[in-house]
């Protein structure tokens, strides 16, 4: 069964930096599997969860506009992985950050998946 587990996740000081994963798992290895999207939420204490950043098999990217300049999300397709590089952190960045995927396998088809929630915190 398909599923997305997130790690990189921490406390750190205003202006530091972290690096989130975001894998894709509970697939045979050596069976076909696309990431068609993958995207980063994060959803602050006492907020909805919010769109950070997202990328496209295409390459189109895109970022909410308080994090423009400041992270950046990738993938690696042979690792099955999406990243998110998030420098010069700020308290207003922290929250659960959540992975959100549409991955096509043979046997599933095209789906969208979350992962379980990672934590970020932004505190000196």
């Amino acid at each position: 069964q398909v599923r997305l587990v997130e790690s990189g996740g921490g406390l750190v000081q205003p202006g530091g930096s972290l690096r989130l994963s975001c894998e894709v798992g509970g697939v045979v290895s050596g069976t076909m599997l696309l990431i068609n999207i993958g995207a980063w939420y994060r959803q602050a204490p006492g907020k909805e969860r919010e769109s950070v950043a997202t990328t496209s098999s295409t390459g189109f990217t895109n970022y909410t506009d308080s994090v423009k300049g400041r992270f950046t999300i990738s993938r690696d397709n042979d690792k099955r992985t999406v990243f998110l590089q998030m420098n010069n952190l700020k308290p207003e960045d922290t929250g659960v950050y959540y992975c959100h995927a549409n991955v096509y396998t043979p046997s599933t088809g095209s789906k969208y998946y979350w992962g379980q929630g990672t934590q970020v915190t932004v505190s000196s």
